[in-house]
Parts: structure tokens; C-alpha cells; sequence
């Protein structure tokens, strides 16, 4: 794209006030400013894709409690996305035509630290949905968290979500010989077992969650992915069986409402007595797997072995509704808005 042809305004979402409750479209506005000028070191990018996820909900509220600050009233959002840098100054390891990710989505153009852009390989990994996935959490989650082995019964809640529809293919890829995963509805349970290989599903809102696992999983359960906390954390451990291992990737539960403590009562006497290890999943602190990961990924993608479950939506005017639409559980896999 040639500098006459960047338009003089673009389109952003940003925060109109902060949310009661659950979201509302009254909790954002879309305007219409003028596209900014990169600085020294800075490139200037056309968004082409983003992602919402639950985390962004805590983002909205005043205080956050996550290790980045909150969105600002009247201030444009952010979030994933990827782009096509449009302008670069000379010299620059980046040229106009390279893609880039970024954390500066729910905006048409963004201006990008030269630093903070990292390429984006389409070539390595052909699916840009792909590279605004969970995947390498859920691959964590998977392989260094529950450590999933040949034969293991694995449990994986929130398994209709970006994260938890792909910890269930790459479980059974491990070997996993039962996958039990926790949804909302029927429609998403019908589609985990027969699109994406889940052994059984049980369900949120229906009969206790423990009751619906200890039926699924009546010998106990061998590895956990857990990406929501609370209550099906609890009956998760209350049927691992000795020498289990969790992986904690996500605190769903409360991250809907804008929260972060998905609390959970733990018997530490019984964790201590069966040898179970409850492992966080900070995918900061596994950069060593950022090689091998993209790899394999991409492998599964061409192969067939991984589905990739998402839902698009065009526009960045529809962005607030994917996030809104995305915590009211209305979505199964990543969700991404075209821009």
C-alpha cells in the first residue's frame, strides 16, 4: 500500500463507560479519527485480523488485578491482532508488505513500536487464525502442566473455548486414551464429540458438575487441563487419581464477570497424600518451547490432524459484540474479527 493510498481516518472502538455487570453495547462507542502518524523506530499497520478473549473483560474494570493496565474511558481498547505494515522508515528491519502481530487491535490502523512488532510467518504456519490461537497455551497446558501420557484419562474444562478445543485434539495426540471435557450448552457438547474427538462431555447449569464426572470418569481421571477454576477444579481434584497432574491455564469462571479468583477449597492433605502437582501455565516462562511449538502446530494444521475451531466475525464495528457475545458463551473456539 502506497502512502497516497492510506486513507485519512480510520475507525476505533473505545471505552464509553466502564460495565455493571454484564457487558453492554452502551459500554463502548466507534469513531472515526484520523490515522496516525508513526514516529522514530515506529511503523504504521493496517489491522487485518484480531482476537477477544475472556482476560480483556478484567481490562475493562478500574483496577484489573492483571499485570498490565486497564483500558481508559474514552481511550481506544487493545488486544491481538495482526496486521500488513503500511509504512517503515528506511533502514528498518521491517518493510511495508511484511505482516506483524501486535497488541494494538479493535482500530483499523495502528502505529507500532518496531521493537514490539513481531513477524508473522504465514508461509511456517498458512493460517492467520492460527496465529491469533491459544494453541501454544493449550500445548503447554497439555505437555508441560498435565503432562499428558499414553493411556491417561484427561479432563479438560472449558473445552468449548479457544484454548480448551484444542487441549482436547492435542491430549488425544499424547496419547490420551479417554477425553472428558466441560461445556454450557448441548450444541457445544454435541460438536466437542463429534467434531473435535472428545470421549464425553459434562455440563454447566445441568446435574452437579461432580456427579456428571465422577458417571464420565468413573476410574478416576489421570491429567487435568484446567481453564476455569472454581467449582469444576474442585470436582476435577476430587477425582484425580494418585500421581495426577494439572495444568492451570485460566480462571473462566470469574474472568466473565471481570474478576481473576476462580477460588477454589483445596484438601492439601489429600493432594499430599496421592502426589498430585498443580503446575501454573505461564507461557512467559516456556519461551524455550516458542521454536518447537509453531512446528508442530503447523504440522497438525496441514496434516489434518488438528481442527481448528473459530468463529469470524467482519468489521471492527463488530468487535464489541464478539467480546460481548464471547463471555455469553455463544461461541465455540477462537474468536476473531476481520478488519
Amino acid at each position: 500500500m502506497s502512502h497516497s493510498s492510506i486513507p485519512a481516518t480510520h475507525r476505533e472502538v473505545r471505552l464509553a463507560s466502564r460495565p455493571k455487570g454484564a457487558l453492554s453495547a452502551d459500554n463502548f462507542t466507534v469513531v472515526e479519527v484520523p490515522v496516525p502518524d508513526p514516529g522514530p523506530g515506529q511503523v504504521l499497520v493496517r489491522n487485518r485480523m484480531m482476537s477477544v478473549s475472556a482476560a480483556l473483560r478484567a481490562l475493562l474494570e478500574e483496577q484489573s488485578g492483571l499485570p498490565m493496565p486497564s483500558f481508559q474511558l474514552g481511550q481506544a481498547l487493545s488486544g491481538p491482532a495482526i496486521g500488513e505494515v503500511v509504512a517503515a522508515p528506511d533502514g528498518g528491519a521491517l518493510r511495508p508488505g511484511d505482516l506483524v502481530s501486535h497488541f494494538l487491535g479493535f482500530r483499523e490502523y495502528a502505529v507500532v513500536d518496531g521493537s514490539t512488532a513481531t513477524p508473522v510467518d504465514l508461509k511456517a504456519l498458512p493460517d492467520m487464525v492460527a496465529h491469533l490461537s491459544f494453541g501454544m497455551i493449550a500445548w503447554l497446558g497439555v505437555v508441560r502442566g498435565a503432562e499428558v501420557r499414553d493411556g491417561d484419562t484427561v479432563f479438560v474444562s472449558g473445552a468449548a473455548g479457544g484454548l480448551g478445543s484444542l487441549a482436547g485434539q492435542f491430549a488425544r495426540l499424547r496419547g490420551a486414551a479417554r477425553v472428558i471435557g466441560s461445556t454450557s450448552s448441548q450444541r457445544k457438547a454435541d460438536y466437542l464429540v463429534k467434531e473435535l474427538g472428545y470421549d464425553a462431555v459434562v455440563l454447566r447449569g445441568a446435574d452437579p458438575i461432580g456427579e456428571q464426572l465422577r458417571e464420565a470418569a468413573p476410574e478416576g481421571i489421570d491429567a487435568i487441563v484446567d481453564t476455569v477454576g472454581g467449582e469444576q477444579l474442585e470436582a476435577a481434584l476430587a477425582l484425580a487419581r494418585p500421581g495426577a497432574r494439572v495444568g492451570l491455564v485460566g480462571a473462566l469462571s470469574a474472568q466473565v464477570n471481570g474478576d481473576i479468583k476462580a477460588s477454589v477449597e483445596i484438601d492439601t492433605i489429600g493432594l499430599i497424600a496421592r502426589g498430585i502437582r498443580l503446575i501454573g501455565i505461564n507461557a512467559a516462562e516456556h519461551m524455550d518451547a516458542a521454536a518447537e511449538y509453531p512446528q508442530v502446530f503447523a504440522r497438525y494444521l496441514r496434516d489434518g490432524t488438528i481442527t481448528l475451531a473459530h468463529t469470524r466475525l467482519s468489521g471492527v464495528d463488530q468487535a464489541p459484540r464478539a467480546l460481548m457475545e464471547l463471555l455469553e458463551g455463544q461461541h465455540i473456539g477462537t474468536v476473531v474479527v476481520e478488519l
